[in-house]
């Protein structure tokens, strides 16, 4: 256990784009939060599972890499997630096949922030404060940022910005954990999208949803501490 008072999430997005590809509309929004002062220590370890497996340490984790010549290291990652009690996951799940704009009266970016307000709100307790990582995307990468600050801190009125102290920007490359962020949103879009054609990918949705103990497509408990899933409904 830990004392700290200031928690990291380190946050990641996948098919957040209005306009997607066909079988783009599961929008995964989720963050992996960890205190503060374990970030190095947390770092080192998820660097020493890569040295363990052959891989350099400066390599990113990502989804999209996941194959049947990895599955070994990304399975060795997705365990130690589940044995690190330091480390938790929260996630929104939306159709947008359910999303309806117009009868909620809100623009696409309006519900973006929505979503992540949403997400988030499960996270942020009393008495902490929270530094917000979200990786970047796009142009407007900096401009959703510093909006998505002033929605969090009105919506907590936190309007001195004691609790949601910073929203950043940063390259998921430069931070460990962002990685894992990415393997996690990632297994629930590939579920959550009705995609089977990779079986190493596979394999991995099958252990979180052991090591989870939930079955990955419906809401976890709303107050569950390690691995909390929101499915929204239209």
């Amino acid at each position: 256990m830990t004392n700290s008072k200031i928690y990291n999430v380190y946050c990641d997005e996948s098919c957040h784009l209005q306009n997607g590809r066909y079988k783009d509309y599961a929008m995964v929004i989720g963050g992996i939060t960890c205190p503060n002062e374990l970030k190095k220590q947390i770092s080192d370890q998820i660097r020493a599972i890569k040295a363990q497996y052959g891989v350099y340490r400066d390599t990113e984790i990502k989804w999209n890499k996941v194959s049947p010549a990895k599955l070994d290291y990304y399975t060795a990652l997705v365990n130690y997630f589940f044995d690190c009690s330091h480390l938790s996951l929260n996630t929104i799940i939306i159709n947008k096949r359910e999303l309806d704009l117009a009868r909620l009266h809100l623009t696409h970016d309006e519900f973006y922030y929505h979503a992540y307000f949403l997400m988030l709100s499960r996270i942020f307790a009393p008495g902490r404060e929270y530094a917000i990582y979200i990786d970047i995307k796009d142009t407007r990468s900096q401009q959703k940022v510093k909006k998505l600050h002033d929605v969090l801190c009105n919506s907590h009125y936190d309007f001195n910005r004691q609790m949601i102290h910073r929203v950043q920007q940063i390259r998921s490359n430069e931070v460990e954990i962002m990685g894992l962020t990415d393997l996690f949103i990632g297994a629930l879009s590939y579920l959550h999208r009705g995609l089977n054609t990779n079986a190493a990918k596979l394999a991995l949705i099958e252990l979180i949803r052991q090591r989870s103990g939930y079955s990955l497509t419906s809401n976890t408990w709303p107050l569950e501490p390690k691995f909390n899933i929101l499915v929204w409904h239209g």
